[in-house]
């Protein structure tokens, strides 16, 4: 296996508006994983979507409803989630929150060019 880099700085990160309120910056990433933040403001939606790749997702800070299938629940600064890949998930967002969440694979779509 090759590593092109190894160490990521964070103020070299790009931040990128996916949606109004919703804030992404890929923080780094490898072969087998990809580690993200993502920085919410108070309001944003993150519409239901799904991708092949499996998230684990630990809430900083602020507050966020987040929708996983059929089930929803109110996640605060210290609590985390897993979703399988595939599985529909949204969030709505309560109150300004940080987020980090890592894929697995890495999503292409999140790489820095």
């Amino acid at each position: 296996m090759t590593v092109e880099r190894m160490f990521f700085k964070g103020d070299q990160s790009k931040h990128v508006e996916m949606a109004s309120g919703v804030v992404r910056r890929t923080l780094g990433h490898g072969e087998e994983m990809l580690l993200a933040e993502f920085t919410l403001s108070g309001g944003a939606e993150v519409p239901s979507h799904s991708h092949p790749h499996a998230q684990v997702g630990y809430v900083v800070r602020g507050r966020m409803q987040l929708t996983i299938g059929d089930e929803t629940d109110t996640f605060g600064p210290g609590d985390s989630y897993y979703i399988i890949g595939g599985a529909p998930h949204g969030a709505v967002v309560l109150e300004d929150a940080l987020v980090v969440d890592v894929f697995c694979p890495p999503r292409e779509d999140y790489l820095e060019s």
